[in-house]
C-alpha cells in the first residue's frame, strides 16, 4: 500500500507523539518542528517549545514574530495584534508556549500564524524535579 502524500495524510498522522520514554517533556499533541513540512498550507497544527525569540518591529503593524525550539528545530509563529491582545500574558511572559494556528508557506518559509497562544512554563519545573532521569540524548543530537 502507498503512503498518502502529505497533503492528503489525516491530522493524527502529523500529531503522533515521537517523545521516547525518559526524553525531554513533550507537551502532548504538539507538532515537532520537524513535520512542519507535512501538513498542508491552510491546515491546522498545533506546535510547541521554548521561547527563543520575540520580534516586534516598528514597521510591522503590531505583528508579532515568535520563535520557537523543541528538541527537534525551530518554528515560526506570526502573532497578529488581535491575537497579541488576547493572549498578551503568554506572549510576553512565556518561556515555553503551545500555539495552535494554520499553516502558512510563503517563499519556501513555514509559519504558523497563531489562533491560541498557552504558556506552558510550568513544564520546564519538571526538568527540576530530583526524579527526573533524562536519558543523555542533547537536542541537538536530534535527527
Amino acid at each position: 500500500m502507498t503512503a498518502l502524500p502529505p497533503a492528503h495524510r489525516p491530522i493524527t498522522d502529523w500529531m503522533r507523539p515521537l517523545a521516547r520514554p525518559g526524553s525531554w517533556p513533550r507537551p502532548p499533541a504538539a507538532l515537532v518542528a520537524a513535520r512542519l513540512d507535512e501538513p498542508p498550507a491552510g491546515a491546522r497544527v498545533c506546535v510547541a517549545g521554548l521561547v527563543l525569540v520575540r520580534q516586534r518591529p516598528g514597521t510591522a503593524k503590531g505583528v508579532i514574530f515568535v520563535t520557537l525550539e523543541d528538541e527537534t528545530g525551530t518554528c515560526n509563529v506570526v502573532v497578529w495584534a488581535k491575537v497579541y491582545e488576547r493572549y498578551r500574558r503568554a506572549v510576553i511572559a512565556g518561556r515555553m508556549l503551545r500555539v495552535t494556528g494554520r499553516v502558512q508557506r510563503e517563499a519556501g518559509v513555514v509559519h504558523v500564524v497563531a489562533e491560541v497562544i498557552e504558556d506552558l512554563s510550568a513544564m520546564l519545573d519538571q526538568l527540576l524535579r530530583p526524579d527526573f532521569r533524562h536519558d543523555g540524548v542533547r537536542a541537538g543530537d536530534q535527527p
